[in-house]
């Protein structure tokens, strides 16, 4: 298996599917919702509107 980027870290849901991926370069969460055939993506922020950030292992 190649080397990816994100990586899903948690999913719920079959039709009406949310799902947090991570960006392994720069620890970045994105929210992805989607219901039906549409979706979107957004970066997944704290109470004060910052980005949230999960740590990343140098390699």
């Amino acid at each position: 298996m190649k080397n990816e980027r994100f990586e899903k870290t948690y999913s719920q849901g079959a039709v009406n599917v949310t799902e947090i991926w991570v960006d392994k370069e720069t620890g970045v969460n994105y929210l992805f919702h989607a219901c039906g055939s549409s979706g979107g993506l957004s970066p997944l922020l704290d109470r004060e509107g910052m980005p949230v950030i999960t740590p990343v292992l140098n390699k």
